[in-house]
């Protein structure tokens, strides 16, 4: 594991999951550690086992000094863009701690604006233990959220990929065209739901009485 950078404690780490699937909302986090009660084992979530981030997960829950986790839902994606969403969700995240920090850290070259000043750190989640905390607690709550509409569309697979655009993930879409949890504003899924809507039209076209 590497040796990351703890900052003082009333500098928070910020960090999201979720930019890249088809599906889902992004999820934010936003953590206040303490250097005196370090926590073990701290990296990028991707770099983790899902059993690891669970369990780090519950860890920073219980030593953080103050942690909070925010998201932009599917619709305000497709509003205003995944960036913008993921940078909205890094706000709420921060405006729900129950501190306010001096200043923040967020994984990325693109920090939210915020009250306090914000520096971006590129690949921030492998070097400073906040940023990696918040990478935890966006990951597991993101797959939890995916789990749940697992749970209503099973068709989609979202509890193997998470909403990620799989080979897998594509089928289904094109299979089943996309459902409610689907972001309308994505390449992939836009041509899913011009696909379904052509095959309607063709489909009243030929059977006009059905």
């Amino acid at each position: 594991m590497p040796e990351l950078t703890y900052l003082p404690p009333d500098v928070c780490g910020i960090d999201e999951a979720g930019r890249g699937p088809l599906a889902g909302p992004v999820v934010a986090a936003a953590v206040l550690l303490d250097p005196r009660n370090p926590i073990k084992g701290l990296d990028d979530s991707k770099k983790l086992s899902a059993k690891r981030r669970a369990a780090l997960a519950l860890e920073i829950r219980a030593k953080a000094l103050a942690f909070a986790v925010a998201e932009a839902s599917v619709e305000e994606i497709d509003a205003i863009n995944i960036l913008q969403a993921s940078l909205l969700a890094m706000r709420r995240a921060v405006a729900g701690l129950a501190r306010v920090p001096a200043a923040a850290v967020a994984d990325g070259n693109r920090p939210p604006r915020l009250a306090m000043p914000v520096t971006a750190v590129v690949q921030g989640d492998g070097k400073i233990a906040a940023i990696a905390a918040a990478s935890i607690l966006a990951k597991t709550t993101r797959d939890a959220l995916m789990l749940d509409l697992h749970q209503h569309y099973p068709q989609y697979g979202f509890d193997r990929h998470m909403g990620y655009p799989t080979a897998a993930h594509l089928a289904a879409l094109q299979r089943h065209g996309p459902c409610p949890a689907h972001r309308r504003s994505f390449a992939p899924v836009a041509r899913a739901e011009a696909a379904e809507a052509a095959a309607r039209k063709t489909q009243t076209e030929l059977f006009p009485s059905c």
